[in-house]
């Protein structure tokens, strides 16, 4: 799976993986460099960001740049869900460019 960061600092999620790891549309971001971490909340009433629907297909955004670490390049990150922690990890080495 591969996650967008733009270079305006937004994270954009696919409705696939919004609907499935983030049904309540609020995160929490952690910076644990090299990798940025995406924890789901149980609703708004918990703080958190809220997921900003994109487009028609449900895809989501939110704004993330006061939690990415300098220098991040905008691209696709590779990310995996890890069951053990609740968290979409996101590895901010290797993206690729659009």
């Amino acid at each position: 799976m591969e996650i967008k960061v733009t270079e305006q600092g937004y994270l954009h999620l696919s409705a696939d993986i919004a609907r499935r790891y983030f049904p309540e549309d609020v995160l929490v971001v952690l910076n644990k460099t090299p990798e940025l971490w995406l924890l789901p909340l149980r609703g708004a009433s918990a703080g958190g960001l809220l997921l900003k629907q994109r487009n028609l297909k449900g895809d989501r955004s939110v704004l993330i740049w006061e939690h990415l670490p300098d220098k991040t390049a905008a691209g696709n990150y590779p990310a995996f869900w890890d069951e053990t922690r609740g968290a979409l990890r996101i590895a901010l080495q290797g993206a690729s460019r659009e």
